[in-house]
């Protein structure tokens, strides 16, 4: 955790609060260390900017989690768009 947070140029407590609303959701190692993946490490600091311009902590989550989603809607529309479009007969002009 001291390295998330040392990389992110934040502390350890700002990792403990998104964790406690559940914007990430860290591995443990067999000691008991949090262990983050480089997408929650980049979830994180997308959060860090919006704290940083001062956005309340629960809000930037929301709004983090928000953006991630959309993303994601966004992604599984164009392969839908790709496949309709490589299975649509040829237009007959």
């Amino acid at each position: 955790m001291g390295r998330a947070a040392e990389m992110l140029g934040t502390t350890q407590g700002f990792l403990r609060a998104i964790g406690e609303a559940r914007l990430i959701t860290p591995l443990r190692s067999e000691g008991g260390h949090r262990r983050y993946s480089r997408y929650q490490l980049r979830i994180a600091a997308r959060a860090r900017e919006l704290v940083d311009q001062g956005t309340p902590i629960e809000a930037a989550c929301r709004i983090v989690i928000l953006e991630d989603q959309l993303e994601e809607a966004q992604r599984i529309n164009a392969e839908y768009r790709r496949a309709a479009e490589s299975s649509a007969p040829p237009s007959s002009a």
